[in-house]
């Protein structure tokens, strides 16, 4: 089980360079990797900070961490220019990044900027979009005419430090989710709520990760690395729960770290007190 923390990039998180300070503590205190939520807050709420942007901030004052999204949802990038961003900050980190992605929340965040909010347009855009993003990732020459996209004889450069690609992690409960999940590199359970509480315990989740296998069996995937992120929370001395959703299946813990969980005087204490023991 490896152990992270998952960080909403909005509030005082919007300020980059807290969350900069939050990725310096945390590799200091043992945690493996920093997540971060990608919403276009300033649409509906308040500030938020680029997510990408961010993460390139802390890749440059850390050695260690693994950094992310949990999630993108990638229907609202081009995806040609988000490969080449994200090969760009693999190569830049040595080969920590991973891209989390979703068919987003908030529909607003798309109808804002007249892009669908129809959850299939979108599902169909994120698959494209991830067939797109992963072949020109393999390094070669793309040619691409689909329904949302379109590549003309395109080779990227440079090509992401990890080969064969940078991995990929599919969030959501939904079954079309835990199919697309299936196809990929890892699942995101999205178990925490607001309410601080794990929307599935330990055999919930091992009966969802059942269902998983399953589907990457079908696939043909199962010889192939998978990875079972789940999210919520612990103090540090919890180190019973963490255990009993590793039995699960579970192979990464991320803590997780809101508004709606303390002040960002609290969260930083958390992350200070280590993973749970």
């Amino acid at each position: 089980m490896r152990h992270g923390i998952v960080v909403m990039n909005l509030g005082d998180f919007a300020d980059p360079r807290t969350v900069v300070r939050l990725g310096r503590l945390a590799e200091s205190s043992g945690w493996d990797g920093l997540f971060l939520w990608d919403h276009l807050g300033f649409v509906w709420d308040g500030p938020s900070a680029d997510a990408w942007t961010t993460l390139a901030m802390v890749a440059g004052t850390t050695e260690r961490l693994i950094l992310g999204t949990a999630v993108s949802p990638i229907a609202r990038y081009r995806p040609h220019v988000l490969a080449n961003a994200l090969a760009t900050l693999d190569v830049g980190s040595g080969g920590r990044v991973v891209l989390g992605v979703g068919l987003g929340g908030v529909p607003r965040e798309f109808g804002s900027f007249g892009e669908p909010e129809d959850l299939r347009a979108r599902a169909e855009m994120t698959d494209e979009a991830l067939e797109v993003i992963t072949r020109l990732w393999s390094g070669e020459t793309v040619t691409h005419q689909g329904r949302h996209y379109t590549v003309h004889e395109i080779a990227l450069a440079p090509l992401p430090a990890q080969r064969p690609r940078i991995p990929i992690w599919v969030g959501g409960m939904s079954h079309a989710a835990l199919h697309r999940a299936a196809r990929w590199d890892g699942w995101l359970a999205s178990t925490a709520t607001q309410q601080l509480t794990m929307s599935h315990d330990p055999a919930a989740l091992a009966a969802v990760v059942e269902r998983l296998q399953l589907h990457r069996r079908e696939a043909g995937r199962t010889s192939e690395p998978f990875d079972v992120v789940v999210d919520g929370y612990t103090a540090p001395n919890d180190r019973m729960l963490v255990a009993e959703y590793a039995a699960a299946g579970a192979t990464w813990w991320l803590e997780s770290l809101h508004g709606m969980r303390g002040t960002t005087e609290e969260l930083f204490a958390r992350v200070a007190a280590g993973r749970a023991r």
